[in-house]
């Protein structure tokens, strides 16, 4: 996370994780440090719940390790040029991000099936979709139940970074603002006049 302490945010970084649902999750294994990339959901107790094939490099691994999942949400690239002294300045990038550590178990095949029925009615009405489990065939459904492990992740430490231009003088955030508006990024200019209210 970014060592400012401007940058902190006080916006619920688990809803941040919700409303993202996909992660980089790292562990440090016997062969060397290792990310998966998976969807993730947050649960009513305030856990972490998320699955990988059984042959990704970390699934072997992760049941009773330390992991660290990372949720990246929307930033954008800001120039010298839009700043009242662009000759002082060097390029950034303001950016939305929360880092979860914490231990992590594996899940049984109820508890599996509990989190892909819940991965479903999470994301299908996000597509405007209704699928189901209860679609498939149940001995294709173990199957690929098989395939896979699922875990659940207890945060111990959340950390969040909220990059928006808060250590800028009025005139800079302005300057990039007017920029970011300009090129379309309007919700980067609606988090930057937000963090500064």
């Amino acid at each position: 996370m970014h060592p400012n302490a401007a940058f902190r945010s006080d916006d619920d970084a688990l809803a941040f994780v919700a409303a993202h649902g996909f992660a980089h999750i790292f562990g440090v294994t016997p062969d060397g440090p290792r990310v998966a990339h998976a969807p993730v959901l947050v649960t009513a107790a305030g856990t972490i719940m998320f699955h990988l094939s059984g042959g990704n490099a970390l699934a072997k691994h992760l049941d009773g390790l330390t992991a660290l999942i990372s949720v990246g949400g929307p930033g954008h690239y800001v120039s010298p040029n839009w700043y009242a002294e662009p000759a002082d300045n060097v390029p950034t990038w303001n950016y939305q991000a929360a880092e979860i550590e914490g231990p992590v178990r594996a899940l049984d095949m109820a508890e599996l099936e509990t989190l892909l029925n819940l991965s479903s009615a999470t994301f299908e009405p996000r597509a405007g979709e209704d699928w189901t489990m209860a679609k498939m065939e149940r001995p294709r459904a173990e199957a690929m139940m098989r395939a896979i492990i699922g875990y659940e992740l207890t945060p111990a430490a959340i950390r969040t970074t909220l990059k928006a231009s808060q250590n800028r003088s009025d005139a800079d955030a302005a300057g990039v603002i007017a920029a970011l508006e300009r090129l379309g990024e309007t919700a980067g200019a609606a988090t930057i006049r937000k963090s500064r209210k």
